[in-house]
């Protein structure tokens, strides 16, 4: 654990040789965002809006399913699409980001404000994951900068590559969420079926580092495991507040160094530090 930022990660965003993967509390930065945050946030908005069981009422992934089955699919895209209706509003933290020269983001929640940052750029695109409830057979949908679709063999041509493993809400509003969406993707994720070709060749030797993320379900450590395979044997998590015993093993585990650091603190300190290196 450290309180400071490894010099390794400023070099290797700067390199390219370092992964940003965003978790849905960067929205939380530069006083908060119009979307939900947070699994929580965005179970009580569509819960409040369709009633489910009160067992279920604060597990996003039943309370979906349980729309799903009784109200349909298209009741519950309906209440994700109104739930991220708000324009994306690109923090601090996106924009930084979509000025580094990075092979690839992986943005694990469903607004679309990272893609917002990267706007003004035609040189990257898109990979999102798709529910096979509504694309059967399928894993991922490519997209162009433009939101157009693309294939798989565009993502060569492409400076970055975001990939949004859930989905989002734009330009397509795909959303992996409800629990039979993660059964179909969960059955297949250890052999690496579900993850895109393109991530897995730009993940090769690089090091992750994850950014407004949590790891105390077991969805959220197996997605952060299976993205990040065959990387490299060394990443970071910022994490201020204090892990559970669950998150503790899987840092140690995947060797990932936690730095206790508020997120506001670490985006302000990563800023400055690029900004001294090009005014030196």
């Amino acid at each position: 654990m450290t309180a400071t930022i490894p010099t390794e990660i400023q070099a290797g965003l700067a390199g390219g040789q370092v992964i940003p993967y965003l978790g849905p509390g960067v929205l939380d930065l530069d006083g908060g965002s119009a979307v939900p945050s947070a699994p929580e946030t965005l179970v009580e908005l569509i819960t409040a809006k369709v009633t489910v069981p009160h067992k279920i009422r604060r597990n996003l992934t039943a309370a979906g399913q349980y729309i799903e089955n009784f109200k349909h699919r298209k009741t519950l895209v309906g209440l994700l699409k109104e739930a991220f209706a708000a324009a994306p509003a690109p923090n601090g933290l996106h924009r930084y980001l979509a000025g580094q020269p990075l092979p690839l983001v992986v943005d694990a929640w469903y607004d679309a404000s990272m893609a917002a940052a990267l706007a003004g750029r035609s040189d990257f695109g898109q990979v999102q994951g798709v529910s096979r409830a509504e694309h059967f057979g399928e894993w991922v949908h490519y997209f162009h900068a433009d939101g157009s679709p693309a294939a798989e063999a565009d993502a060569a041509n492409w400076n970055l590559l975001l990939y949004k493993p859930l989905g989002g809400i734009a330009p397509a509003a795909n959303f992996i969420l409800s629990d039979s969406d993660y059964v179909e993707v969960l059955t297949e994720i250890d052999i690496q079926t579900p993850i895109p070709e393109p991530v897995k060749q730009i993940r090769s030797g690089r090091h992750f580092l994850f950014l407004g993320c949590r790891f105390r379900t077991q969805l959220e450590r197996t997605y952060a495991r299976q993205i990040m395979k065959r990387s490299s044997d060394l990443h970071w998590a910022v994490l201020p507040d204090e892990p559970t015993r669950n998150e503790e093993r899987f840092l140690a585990e995947q060797r990932i160094r936690r730095i206790d650091l508020p997120l506001e603190d670490f985006v302000r300190r990563l800023a400055g530090a690029a900004a001294a290196r090009q005014a030196a």
